[in-house]
């Protein structure tokens, strides 16, 4: 199974629009006369999907075409199918509406909504997802960038570090001239008490 599906890879549209059960939508189909080939086109009302996800994906479309009710089936990935445009979208809950082959008129009408209709007719290739090399290297580029940011960081710690050194610096002057003062008051006791000691000493040995 796993080589069949393998297989139909390669012949599976890259892309289709976004059709619903109720859309009236436009499909342009190409037809081969001999040599010549042309495109013809038929409008109706999707009225069933199948198989979407294979190779076989189809979609009925019915109209009314002379008072009498047309339907065809088209193969989705089919090479001949060139085109499919999407009208207009109505508001429906069934995967199959077999209920509108026995309706006529007005009463064969579906409640028609609102819709992105470019989003809904848009068949562009989505983007191929980073190969693994591009990925590695933008994680590499955010740790660079996130580390960066981090050594900012800390450079600005070591400025404000800085700053208050200088201001305690500039602080410290006024500190040691007020503790050596102090130092000096404390002092200066002591040095008169030695100088009576050594004036005592010394007039002992005069009277000696």
């Amino acid at each position: 199974m796993e080589a069949i599906r393998q297989l139909e890879q390669n012949y599976l549209k890259p892309a289709l629009p976004q059709l619903q059960t109720g859309d009236t939508i436009r499909v342009h189909q190409l037809i081969k006369e001999g040599a010549k080939q042309r495109i013809q086109v038929f409008e109706g009302v999707l009225i069933r999907r199948h198989r979407m996800n294979e190779v076989t994906a189809c979609i009925t479309v019915r109209r009314i075409a002379s008072g009498v009710g047309v339907e065809k089936t088209f193969l989705l990935h089919s090479p001949n199918l060139s085109k499919i445009e999407i009208l207009r979208r109505a508001k429906v809950r069934r995967n199959f509406l077999s209920f509108l082959r026995e309706r006529r008129g007005k009463s064969a009408r579906l409640k028609e909504v609102a819709f992105d209709k470019a989003g809904a007719n848009d068949v562009s290739v989505p983007e191929t997802a980073p190969v693994a090399d591009e990925i590695i290297e933008s994680e590499v580029t955010d740790v660079v960038s996130s580390e960066d940011a981090l050594d900012g960081a800390v450079s600005l710690g070591d400025v404000e570090k800085a700053e208050n050194q200088v201001a305690a610096s500039e602080d410290t002057p006024a500190a040691d001239v007020a503790g050596d003062s102090a130092v000096d008051e404390q002092q200066a006791p002591a040095d008169e008490t030695q100088q009576g000691l050594d004036k005592a000493a010394a007039g002992e040995e005069k009277a000696i």
